[in-house]
């Protein structure tokens, strides 16, 4: 069962498609990655998937509703979550803060409610930090907890921005280039969280990526995109045996 569909989706920027055209269904409970040469799309679809962008043409649909024109607003409240390419955190708040955050699409008190901290907001306040703690465990973000994002390692702030998407409670994550910027070990660790996101959590993964050895081992199906086009789909190993995506990589007419 598709849990998410891309439909046709274009968008344009000062008469250049970025994205043009590109359909593709990612399955609940799989991990689908999107790969390419930088400027092919693919953050650009992330963009128009999570509402950031709105597209020029196509249809998004979500567990069985239409998003295409859904304010970015209301997205992660249905179950979208995601990650950025420049990691995108509150720097001078801690990572419990920057957690918290993260659960304000889930909060069911009026703000009357939270003006006179009635007890339905003090129990509401209880749950979201139990909940917190819980994926403070899973991405073992313990020992930071109260240290402010400024001083932390820019590692751990990857981990923290995976960290408060999950907080949202999401039925699909976007992650945008999790390893940009990990060292080998790092890069393990993330491999690790990634396959028990999606066998622990039961979540779904969409993931922009170059790190073809993290794509290899954590996709259960891969699209390749150039130029805004998709170019192949199927598993790791074969879009990158692919002829087409050889020839986007390289930049030379591939050869048999």
């Amino acid at each position: 069962m598709s849990l998410l569909q891309v439909k046709d989706l274009s968008i344009s920027f000062g008469g250049v498609k970025a994205v043009d055209g590109v359909s593709f269904e990612v399955k609940a409970g799989e991990v689908f990655t999107l790969v390419g040469p930088n400027g092919a799309g693919k953050s650009t679809i992330f963009n128009l998937i999570s509402r950031l962008y709105e597209p020029s043409a196509g249809q998004i649909i979500f567990d069985g509703q239409d998003i295409t024109g859904l304010p970015a607003h209301d997205v992660a409240g249905l179950g979208i979550a995601r990650t950025f390419q420049n990691i995108e955190l509150f720097d001078h708040s801690s990572v419990l803060q920057n957690l918290l955050i993260g659960r304000h699409c889930r909060r069911q008190t009026r703000w009357f409610e939270e003006l006179l901290f009635l007890p339905k907001v003090r129990r509401s306040e209880r749950e979201q930090r139990l909940l917190v703690e819980e994926v403070i465990d899973f991405l073992d973000l313990a020992p930071y907890r109260d240290k402010l994002i400024a001083g932390l390692p820019y590692g751990v702030r990857k981990v923290v921005e995976i960290a408060r998407a999950l907080a949202s409670e999401p039925k699909l994550i976007l992650l945008d280039e999790p390893a940009s910027g990990l060292s080998v070990e790092e890069t393990q660790n993330m491999a690790w969280w990634i396959e028990d996101m999606q066998k622990d959590l039961g979540l779904t993964v969409l993931m922009v990526e170059h790190d073809m050895s993290l794509v290899s081992r954590v996709s259960d199906r891969v699209l390749a995109v150039a130029e805004g086009h998709p170019l192949a789909m199927g598993t790791a190993a074969e879009v990158q045996a692919n002829p087409k995506v050889i020839e986007a990589y390289l930049g030379t007419e591939a050869t048999s």
